[in-house]
């Protein structure tokens, strides 16, 4: 029945689909959910509901021709639709008791004319005949190819709940009964009181995702003590606690596996199809986060919610008493925030969480949150609902793609070591009572409690989250008084720290209040808002729920508020810190490409270059570190250059803040791409106090940054010099051990631009940097290895480098890596073989010496990177020097695969290619081989282009080829005569002499033609 339910059923037959439906209610929960998407299919996709099943859906129906009004004949029992396909055979035919089906069009009707047996007809459905849609249509259970409707089923994981674990225990006493029916002896909790919450655990295992202990008396076994959590259900021992059996996914699992009667009997039960009863909790089957995965959002999500919405108010105005009281979803039960009325027996009420094995699914599960909080007693605001954002058009979902899964945030997992919950979370849990409760005064005295507590504790973190505190002070943030906004946000600033807190603070919708917060004309509730937004917006979602709600505006206006003065009076220093503020949530919302845009179009470049000349350190910081996460955007690196910027960052490298000069540092790193800031930086006198920093070889992250400066910084030879004078590659060559990799790939990058100088070569061989380079060639770090391939590329040109090189079997090692994946890697590794085998003694041998190193080179000119090909062509120029090994590349077909390449545009790829064509005709008839594969015609070509280096080379290799009649013939007729004319009189000697000798070739065989013609 297609792969999403063969998974998200249970089946009483292995994995076929073809069996029963098991009697439990995650079954029961998807036939209603796949009730409810057929029932909307054709109004909500009209197309694709009209294509054709290849195969139709048969199954056995309790419908009868009485059912059946307009749109269909009737004859006797049997039924027709006038609707046909292409061939005139009916969408659908009934002959009683058998029903067929061939597009969802009809299912529809069908679901519609079924009334109070809709369930019956889906569940039939199910486990009848499959269906195989034509065209691009799939079964009706698996996801559309088109307009992006998807079954929610298709990605969902279920995981268990108290309601759940209730609803099996309620259908498992119902097979208690006395007789040949019997299936179970008794089943019965161990515990009769039940938290607010639904778990019969006590607390302190409920916060390892433990529900409930039951003890089930099967017919033919003992008794099983069975513990029933989250992540599911297992056998536990003489200590509750204990697990000694397998974790089963449910109830009806885990007996059919430890009772054989009871396997054997289940399946002779009826399935109790059925509507639910409005006082009945909905089980909820959670739909994976497509968000946080990087996927669009699919169309049925929004109808998925609007399910288990109504689902909810069905079952609050059906309560006793009539009296409505909203309720956060199940959903939220999940994440442990419970309602903010549940007031009964708050001292024992605790958090419903996931055991630690499915505790990043759980997170990851988080999409929209549904909660409809109510305001509290005394407050000003009535019920509202809170959604977190995320509910734009295309705009949500382009990210920062160079955002790690540290700004994803991986959840923190609670620690298991203690069982016994410390006194502050009782405390806690008293004082959010108040909170709820109390009036103005008692709310404020709350608070302020609140604070007393060490809110940067996680326990006292999450004791405010587990007993619906956040929900409170969410709600407290839309009231009038600015004392419990003020020690509300106060509170929030202080645990949104939690990454598990930030999250929830984002899914109950609290980052659209602080953003509008932002207007308040209070500047205390100014700075406390922006700087709660900072620790919030460690997230993606968080961040786009910022921009979305108009936030970003509002914190580079924040930034428009400094004096430049350093003395300042009280109500300016108040403007300090609101920048200040400002600046750090800019400085987390900065993480994300759209944002950083935002923040430019909305006019923060100019504010924060003022900024930067301010002299209180703490306002540096957040500007410094905003500065340089927008630096990796070229407009942000323009405006810097422009703002003159470059000059405050070079003279904040000299602070004693080592935290402010590792933001100085990166944000040079990244802006030193561009060849005006590097000359930037050395005219303001930055190359120095870079050196200087060096020598904090303590703080790796600061390490880092200054290593990347140093290193772009190199690219430019003026610099090199500098870094020469200050002794700075002695310092580079002793990082080389010892060292994180994100410092050696810098440490690396910078030694292979200071190898280009050849003083710089001997410093390196001389302070004992060649060995661990060469070791560094035996690493997997991509970026590492493409600098180090370059860096010993270069020291190899001298020839005592490369003695040290080839003894350390360097040259091995470069040539193994042509076989790493990454072309870039492969690239710099076959570049850093041309000098090796241009200055190693008897290079033709040592080649030879790479059993299949030669095969390997070649086979590389089938690569698609441009910058693969050129370095392996100089390096194939290089080999074919030795005639042994020429021999041996043409016998590995180098000539067709050199001749395939000739039509390129690439004037790098050209210098190097014709370099390896002028060398490989040197050997057998290698230069006819060239003519017949096509390569001369091309060649000509590369006379005309303005890199001067590409004539050279294609000179000497039309000089080689000439030396074959035809090819001299083909270059003729191609117009190569009048291109090598004017390249005769070149100041390039070696041109010159080419040139001259290709005319002089092509002129002799014109002449022998004259000879043998006239005689």
């Amino acid at each position: 029945m297609g792969v999403a339910l063969t998974r998200a059923a249970q089946w009483t037959t292995a994995s076929s689909g073809t069996g029963k439906l098991e009697i439990t209610p995650v079954n029961e929960s998807l036939l209603k959910e796949i009730l409810e998407f057929v029932e909307q299919f054709s109004s909500r996709h009209p197309q694709e509901a009209k294509h054709v099943f290849k195969e139709p859906l048969q199954w056995t129906t309790s419908l009868e021709a009485s059912d059946f009004k307009t749109e269909y004949d009737i004859s006797g029992p049997t039924v027709k639709s006038q609707e046909t396909d292409r061939d005139g055979h009916p969408m659908l035919q009934l002959t009683p008791p058998s029903i067929s089906v061939h597009s969802f069009s009809q299912l529809s009707k069908i679901v519609q004319l079924a009334t109070d047996k809709k369930l019956k007809e889906v569940r039939a459905c199910l486990e009848g005949k499959p269906c195989q849609p034509q065209n691009e249509t799939l079964h009706p259970i698996c996801i559309l190819n088109s307009q992006s409707c998807i079954l929610p089923i298709s990605h969902r994981e279920v995981r268990l709940s108290p309601a759940a674990v209730k609803n099996d225990v309620e259908l498992l006493k119902s097979f208690c009964s006395e007789g040949e029916t019997r299936v179970l002896t008794s089943v019965q909790y161990t515990s009769d009181y039940e938290f607010t919450n639904g778990c019969r655990t006590p607390p302190w295992r409920q916060v390892h995702g433990e529900i409930c202990y039951l003890v089930i008396k099967p017919c033919d076994t003992q008794p099983l003590h069975i513990t029933c959590s989250t992540a599911g259900v297992f056998l536990n021992g003489e200590n509750a606690y204990d697990r000694t059996s397998d974790v089963y996914r449910d109830l009806v699992t885990l007996l059919k596996s430890k009772s054989p009667h009871f396997a054997e009997n289940i399946n002779k039960q009826d399935f109790a199809v059925q509507e639910e009863p409005p006082t009945q909790k909905v089980q909820h089957v959670e739909l994976v986060d497509a968000e946080e995965q990087g996927q669009p959002q699919r169309s049925y999500e929004h109808q998925e919610k609007n399910v288990h919405e109504k689902a909810r108010q069905q079952l609050v105005q059906n309560k006793p008493g009539g009296k409505k009281k909203l309720e956060p979803s199940l959903k939220w039960k999940n994440l442990g925030l419970a309602s903010p009325y549940d007031e009964a027996d708050d001292k024992k009420s605790k958090k419903n969480a996931v055991s630690e094995k499915f505790a990043e699914a759980q997170e990851k599960m988080q999409k929209k949150a549904d909660v409809s909080v109510s305001s509290l007693p005394g407050r000003q605001s009535s019920n509202k609902t809170k959604t977190p954002g995320g509910v734009g058009g295309a705009d949500d979902f382009s990210e920062s793609s160079s955002e790690s899964e540290e700004d994803e945030e991986q959840p923190e997992r609670r620690t298991e070591s203690n069982t016994d919950l410390p006194s502050e979370y009782w405390q806690i849990q008293k004082l959010v009572k108040y909170l709820k409760g109390g009036n103005q005064t008692a709310t404020v005295i709350a608070l302020c409690s609140m604070r007393d507590f060490n809110l940067a504790q996680e326990t006292c973190q999450l004791a405010i989250r587990d007993v619906g505190g956040l929900e409170v002070l969410i709600n407290l943030l839309d009231t009038e008084e600015i004392k419990c906004k003020i020690g509300s946000l106060k509170i929030l600033k202080e645990i949104s720290r939690n990454s598990q807190i930030r999250r929830a603070i984002a899914d109950l919708g609290g980052l659209q209040t602080m953003v509008k917060i932002l207007d308040s004309p209070d500047k205390d509730l100014k700075y406390l808002a922006a700087e709660t937004i900072a620790n919030v917006a460690k997230f993606r979602r968080a961040r786009r729920t910022v921009r979305q709600h108009g936030g970003i505006k509002r914190l580079v206006e924040l930034l428009d508020c400094v004096p430049d003065s350093a003395a300042l009076t009280e109500e300016q220093e108040k403007d300090v810190e609101v920048a200040r503020c400002g600046a750090l949530a800019l400085w987390s919302c900065s993480k994300s490409t759209r944002n950083k845009e935002a923040i430019r179009k909305a006019g923060g470049i100019p504010l924060l270059a003022r900024l930067l000349k301010s002299p209180h350190e703490n306002m540096l910081i957040p500007v410094v570190g905003t500065l340089q996460e927008c630096a990796s955007e070229r407009s942000y690196r323009i405006a810097i250059q422009m703002e003159g910027m470059i000059e405050d960052l070079v003279k904040n490298l000299n602070c004693d803040n080592h935290e402010l000069q590792m933001h100085c540092a990166s944000a040079i790193f990244k802006c030193a791409e561009d060849k005006r800031t590097r000359d930037l930086v050395r005219q303001c006198e930055g190359l120095q106090p870079l050196v200087t920093l060096l020598s904090q070889a303590d703080n790796k992250q600061l390490l880092a940054a200054t290593t990347g400066a140093i290193w772009k910084c190199s690219i430019s030879m003026e610099n090199v010099a500098k870094f020469q004078d200050y002794k700075a590659l002695e310092t580079l060559v002793g990082l080389l051990t010892d060292q994180p990799e994100e410092v050696l790939v810098n440490v690396v990058g910078a030694l292979g631009e200071g190898a280009q100088k050849p003083a710089n070569r001997a410093t390196i061989r001389k302070c004992g940097g060649i060995q661990p380079l060469v070791n560094l060639l035996t690493g997997t770090n991509q970026a590492l290895l493409v600098n180090v391939t370059k860096a010993v590329g270069a020291c190899a040109t001298e020839l005592e480098n490369m003695t040290i090189i080839d003894r350390l079997d360097g040259v091995r090692l470069l040539w193994s890596l042509l076989k790493n994946p990454n072309p870039d890697v492969q690239a710099s590794a076959a570049w850093a073989i041309c000098p090796c085998i241009e200055n190693a003694k008897d290079s033709g041998e040592m080649v030879r010496s790479f059993v299949g190193g030669l095969e390997l080179i070649v086979n590389l000119l089938k690569s698609t990177n441009k910058e693969v090909l050129a370095s392996v062509c100089a390096a194939i120029a290089k080999i074919a020097k030795d005639e042994e090994n020429l021999a041996v590349i043409t016998d590995h077909g180098v000539v067709p695969m050199l001749a395939k390449l000739t039509n390129t545009t690439d004037d790098k790829l050209r210098r190097h290619l014709a370099e390896a064509i002028a060398r490989c005709c040197m050997w057998g008839s290698n230069r006819v081989l060239f003519g017949e594969a096509g390569a001369v015609a091309p060649l000509v070509r590369y006379l005309k282009s303005k890199d001067t280096s590409v004539h050279q080379a294609t000179a000497q290799a039309l000089f080689q080829l000439s030396k074959d009649p035809n090819n001299c013939i083909t270059m003729h007729d191609n117009g190569v005569v009048k291109l090598l004319l004017g390249m005769m009189g070149s100041t390039d000697e070696v041109l010159q002499e080419a040139a001259a000798g290709c005319v002089a070739n092509i002129r002799r065989l014109a002449l022998a033609n004259e000879k043998a013609r006239y005689g």
